[in-house]
């Protein structure tokens, strides 16, 4: 059995963080220390995830001007377009201001290009035909900060711009907008600097209230205005939804945004939250960041990845429980095939990679017949298998479409700012990016990227790390210490699930399930003869080569089956007990 990563157990509690940690439980308090609360004051605060006094919305950069512009645009009556990107961020950021703006009278509408025929980010065709149907304000969400060109296209077209957009700023460059809202952006004072799209829409409808509320007696002469009363509570749903599924860190704001998101979730009035969760078979009032993450969000990603986003847009916003249950039935559809997609690009991005440089610190791969809406999903794999960048492009005649996932080790979107002479636009974060190149200069890309790589990754040791809380005995594991981990929710990307070690753990019962033995169902023994249920989610492959006694590396997590709870072990790794971690 062969074991290529290596295990890190953070190490015990310091005696001072100890006393200081008296009040809490012995497994909780490790966790906490791990995630650097030292102090009860600090620890309690975590727990309880209660709004920062220092998230006032006015902080952002750009907010007075953005709420005044649309203000005016309400008073008016102008026609506003909300501008947003395909992915479940920008898909959320759009339905979150068109309620939002809808509710408050205005005369609203949203846009979301269209992945294949307009690539991602605003297009100067798109603001050409928004102006000729007579929008006279387009605020951006999830999109723009890379667009200085299309910001200026609209200013010629006398078409005011708000660009809101939480990816990397392209240095001091920003795009000439009326308005632009990024905490990213260079002086920017805002404390938290990282809010998905959805949750800076949110920032501007918290503003928009703020200021509405002021102008109340002015606002209300005369009028039936209630805008002042307007719920933000019943927009949170969508911030819990596109921030988990952009993988915005789950920590400072985004904690408290997401914990009151899914609160909202499990009694929503949505309907098509309703259809989603039921075509996914989750119990809606038990959601957890987890279901986002792996059974609504990829659902409605689906629709921007093999045709339009609108049918995900339409699905937030229907109030027609006939159309959310086609349109759930129709994400469902195109998830399987995107599912189905995937796994095929997958193999030939890696065969293609493999057969082309092997030994590459960056993996490549690019063919025509690529599909431009999945390779994310295929370069998210190589990067998983190989531990490596990787980077699947989809080819046409005269440009590619690249997407990039990568490891800690290497920040991709530097790397692309290094070679923007030979890129038409790029942008992303540390671990993910997009670009696109004219055919021409994609060798002269791929061989600068790869020599930037080995210069960076070229002498270290490139394992993936697995991070543990603590090394327990399995015998310490029951439901008390269960309840415990569910105060750290919601856990995610930036606030991990507790990840415990077990060693020596005797392997008494071992299956494969699922599709093609693709999962791994073992029974452990501990020491004093008690067993332990665990899954191994593509895992399956390791059965044969099982040795009699392992150390393990897992989750501890509630199964319900037949009406019954019981403990499971969700397991991240597994080695023969006793070889070095």
């Amino acid at each position: 059995m062969m074991h290529n990563k290596r295990w890190v157990v953070a190490p015990p509690i310091t005696l001072q963080a100890d006393e200081a940690l008296a009040k809490f439980p012995p497994i909780l308090k490790q966790i906490l220390f791990n995630r650097g609360l030292a102090t009860d004051a600090e620890a309690r605060a975590f727990l309880k995830a209660e709004p920062n006094a220092g998230t006032d919305p006015f902080q952002l950069t750009g907010m007075a001007a953005t709420v005044d512009r649309i203000c005016y645009a309400l008073e008016k009556n102008e026609s506003i377009a909300i501008y947003g990107d395909y992915d479940v961020d920008g898909v959320t950021a759009t339905a979150l201001l068109v309620q939002a703006l809808g509710t408050l009278g205005g005369n609203v509408r949203g846009y979301i290009p269209n992945r294949f025929d307009e690539g991602y980010g605003l297009n100067k065709e798109a603001l050409d035909s928004l102006k000729a149907d007579g929008v006279r304000l387009v605020i951006t969400v999830d999109c723009g900060i890379r667009s200085p060109d299309e910001a200026a296209h609209a200013r010629t077209l006398s078409l005011d711009l708000i660009i809101s957009d939480h990816h990397h700023p392209d240095g001091e460059n920003l795009p000439p907008a009326l308005a632009v809202i990024n905490p990213k952006q260079h002086g920017d004072p805002y404390p938290d600097k990282d809010l998905a799209g959805v949750g800076i829409a949110y920032k501007i409808v918290e503003a928009l209230i703020q200021e509405r509320g002021k102008r109340r007696p002015e606002a209300l002469e005369g009028t039936k205005d209630a805008s002042f009363l307007f719920p933000l509570s019943s927009l949170l749903d969508l911030v819990a939804l596109g921030t988990v599924a952009d993988l915005a860190p789950l920590v400072g704001e985004n904690r408290v945004l997401v914990r009151r998101g899914l609160r909202q979730i499990r009694e929503t009035q949505r309907q098509g939250l309703f259809s989603l969760a039921g075509v996914a078979d989750i119990k809606i009032d038990k959601v957890t960041a987890g279901d986002i993450g792996f059974m609504l969000g990829p659902r409605l990603n689906a629709s921007g990845r093999l045709e339009s986003a609108l049918a995900s847009f339409e699905l937030l916003t229907t109030t027609d429980f006939m159309r959310a249950g086609q349109l759930a039935m129709q994400l469902d559809t195109q998830n399987r095939q995107r599912q189905a997609l995937t796994r095929a690009m997958q193999e030939q991005a890696e065969a293609i990679a493999m057969s082309e440089d092997p030994e590459a610190f960056l993996l490549f791969a690019a063919h025509e017949d690529f599909n431009p809406g999945v390779v994310g999903l295929a370069a998210s794999r190589l990067t998983e298998v190989y531990y490596r960048p990787a980077i699947v492009a989809a080819k046409n005649a005269e440009e590619t479409r690249g997407s990039c996932r990568s490891i800690p080790e290497f920040h991709i979107t530097d790397a692309l700012d290094q070679c923007k002479d030979l890129l038409v636009r790029h942008g992303g974060h540390a671990a993910a990016a997009g670009f696109t190149v004219r055919n021409e200069n994609l060798p002269e890309l791929v061989a600068r990227l790869k020599q930037i790589a080995k210069d960076q990754l070229g002498s270290k040791d490139l394992r993936q790390t697995l991070m543990a809380d603590m090394e327990i005995p399995l015998s310490d594991l029951n439901f008390e210490v269960l309840k415990h981990l569910t105060y750290l929710e919601p856990t995610g990307y930036g606030n991990p699930e507790a990840v415990f070690v077990s060693r020596n753990a005797k392997v008494k019962v071992a299956r494969t399930v699922g599709a093609e033995g693709k999962h791994l169902k073992l029974t452990f023994e501990d020491e004093r003869g008690a067993t332990y249920d665990s899954i191994g989610f593509r895992m399956g492959h390791l059965k044969p080569d099982l040795p009699p006694r392992v150390d393990l590396l897992y989750h501890l997590e509630a199964n319900e089956y037949n009406g019954r709870t019981t403990l499971q072990l969700n397991l991240k790794d597994l080695k023969p007990a006793g070889i070095p971690d």
